[in-house]
């Protein structure tokens, strides 16, 4: 990783100094959210050696079974489904579950959540979200139930939990399925159980962006034992056998490859999480004082990951917009991201389907406009944070003549 010189952060003390208005950007190499972290390399490439050598380099090779394992004990779940990707991950888990009509989820959440259903012909019914969590609020969801309502998705945003007691009874109360797209999850905890064995199944993603990675792919976890033997079906084209197919498939295998890079970063889980840890409590001290800027807190009582260092933003106090802020980091080569903007149901095809859906979404839309989410993991160090959090301080500290000298930039 390139950065600028040592101490090039503390000279951004004036206006001037910020790059977006022509100063020097405080990174030479652009910092991103989500940047992959990387396990032992010996490790992998010994791995990767050993698959070439075998010549077995997809169809349930022996890397894949491991990952499985590994991930079934850490989750101390029943079963694990590994899956080409967590997209992928999804549809054949609600196609096991047999949803139909209209299943229930929320708008703030990555786009997958919502096209995996519109692709498989479901309705997404969005529920407004618990503007602490920002997860799907259970005392918004009964009055969306419906006579075509099958299920409910639940999403583990950031890393915690949704209110899983309440989306587990109304499921049960209701007779509908209730699954959990637990993409940010992994290696968190609720109630002292680690997320993966709750509802009828969950779906985790090990993309590259996410802190434990392999490469590309996902799994699916659950303790129906009927449940995961349709799911091994349906990601190998429905075959039982060589030459016979039992069910309707697909191929949503994940290769040996990706196995392999998921096992070596496994094997670095902690070392991960603790570094998160660091960054994320080294934002929140040096942000603290900053009027306006809040950090997301996470339960220290539960397990969490801590891969997202997410800020909301008040207008009313900064003085500046959460988008004002953006473009002066993105000028400084901080390439902070507005996670879920604009939301699901202000994005094609919902928008044009769904006009009038915002106005169940009050929280959804505030958020929308509010979430920064910051880098963190091995890319950066807590030199670059200080960096980060002196360009926060610079531009607050002078809110209305950054506000002025951005919007003036801006076309008539």
């Amino acid at each position: 990783m390139s950065t600028t010189a040592h101490g090039r952060g503390s000279i951004k003390k004036t206006v001037s100094d910020l790059a977006i208005f022509g100063g020097v950007p405080a990174f030479e190499t652009a910092l991103h959210v989500g940047r992959p972290n990387i396990g032992n390399r010996e490790k992998f490439l010994a791995r990767v050696d050993d698959i070439l050598e075998r010549r077995w380099l997809t169809n349930g090779g022996q890397y894949v079974s491991e990952f499985e394992q590994r991930i079934a004990e850490i989750l101390d779940v029943e079963h694990c489904v590994a899956i080409c990707n967590a997209t992928v991950g999804l549809e054949i888990a609600i196609r096991a579950l047999n949803l139909k009509g209209e299943v229930i989820i929320p708008s703030f959440t990555f786009i997958a959540t919502a096209h995996v259903l519109q692709w498989l012909k479901i309705t997404p019914v969005f529920c407004d979200i618990d503007p602490k969590t920002h997860c799907l609020d259970p005392n918004k969801l009964e009055q969306l139930i419906t006579p075509q309502t099958t299920g409910i998705i639940g999403v583990h945003l950031w890393g915690q939990a949704c209110d899983i007691d309440s989306l587990t009874e109304i499921c049960a109360r209701r007779r509908l399925k209730l699954l959990f797209d637990s993409a940010h999850a992994f290696g968190s905890s609720y109630k002292g159980r680690m997320i993966g064995s709750f509802g009828d199944a969950e779906v985790f993603s090990f993309h590259a962006t996410k802190f434990v990675n392999s490469l590309e792919g996902g799994a699916v976890a659950t303790n129906n034992a009927q449940l995961a033997e349709q799911l091994r079906l349906m990601r190998n084209f429905g075959f039982i056998t060589y030459d016979k197919t039992e069910a309707l498939g697909i191929n949503g295998k994940m290769n040996e490859i990706s196995a392999a890079m998921g096992l070596t970063n496994l094997e670095s889980v902690e070392e991960f999480i603790s570094l998160n840890r660091e960054h994320y409590t080294h934002y929140r001290e040096q942000l603290a004082d900053l009027e306006g800027i809040s950090v997301l807190t996470f339960n220290e009582g539960e397990r969490s990951n801590y891969q997202y260092v997410v800020l909301e933003v008040d207008e009313q106090k900064t003085g500046l917009t959460r988008d004002h802020l953006m473009q002066i980091l993105h000028a400084e080569n901080v390439l902070a991201r507005r996670y879920f903007y604009p939301g699901c149901h202000n994005m094609e095809p919902y928008k044009s389907l769904y006009p009038d859906a915002d106005r169940l979404l009050p929280q959804t839309e505030r958020l929308a406009t509010r979430v920064l989410t910051l880098p963190t993991g091995q890319a950066i160090n807590a030199e670059m944070i200080d960096v980060i959090c002196t360009i926060f301080r610079t531009a607050l500290e002078n809110g209305s003549e950054v506000r002025n000298l951005i919007e003036e930039r801006l076309p008539a």
